[in-house]
């Protein structure tokens, strides 16, 4: 019997950032992206995750979908059989922060979601990916088949996010942090406090890949993932 994988998107994303490792554990395990619908707050997004997910499960979460992946952790810790957290982080709502993420929301609601791709994405990648219209066109298709009221759903869940102290200080199960090495939004540093918070797991930076490391890096996601799937990590 195949193991479950389910896999947590962030802000805007969908199955798309988790293309290549839908496809690479296809073989290896009964794997499921998150869809958070129109959830507005992080503990909401977990519940609707858990309400599809199978009684048992290895849970990865991406950006946003880590800090989800951490309230899956809070609301059900017997049914995470190992967690990865990539490219996020732990900290509460910064000074400035709101107004900051506001800014992005009036943007996309007065000008629309290509406004806000053109905006919010690049600073997501590697700057060599930047001007890669062909690496870049999935991506900016994911984000313009959201819409500015998802967007600012998502937004209001972010700037109302829970702590994560408890669900860190009492993490029981294996645990893989991730992060390119060129993560811009959620640097390595933010990474390393995650492992220091929770006395426990194994860091993997990859190289050549920013925020969006599992869609811009996905053989050394995927090599990272499967270690540690497999427990061989």
């Amino acid at each position: 019997m195949k193991s479950n994988l389910l896999l947590l998107p962030g802000l805007l994303c969908d199955e798309t950032v988790w293309r290549e490792q839908v496809a690479f554990f296809s073989g290896r395990a009964n794997v499921a992206t998150a869809d958070y619908g129109d959830a507005d707050r992080i503990t909401g997004m977990a519940e609707v995750a858990l309400a599809d997910a199978p009684p048992r499960f290895a849970l990865a979460g991406h950006s946003m979908g880590a800090r989800v992946a951490l309230e899956v952790v809070r609301l059900a810790p017997e049914r995470v059989e190992r967690l990865a957290l990539l490219d996020t982080g732990i900290h509460p709502v910064k000074p400035n922060e709101r107004e900051k993420r506001m800014e992005l929301v009036t943007l996309a609601r007065e000008e629309g979601m290509q406004a806000l791709c053109d905006a919010w994405l690049p600073p997501m990648l590697h700057p060599d990916r930047r001007n890669d219209e062909s690496f870049m066109a999935p991506l900016v298709a994911m984000v313009k088949r959201s819409t500015p009221e998802r967007f600012a759903t998502q937004i209001e869940a972010l700037l109302n996010r829970p702590g994560t102290e408890a669900v860190l200080s009492s993490l029981e199960c294996p645990l893989l942090v991730g992060v390119g090495r060129q993560d811009e939004w959620s640097p390595v540093d933010q990474h390393k406090d995650i492992l220091n918070k929770t006395g426990r797991g194994r860091l993997a930076v990859f190289e050549d890949a920013g925020h969006m490391a599992p869609f811009e890096a996905p053989e050394s996601v995927n090599s990272a993932l499967l270690e540690w799937f497999d427990g061989t990590a």
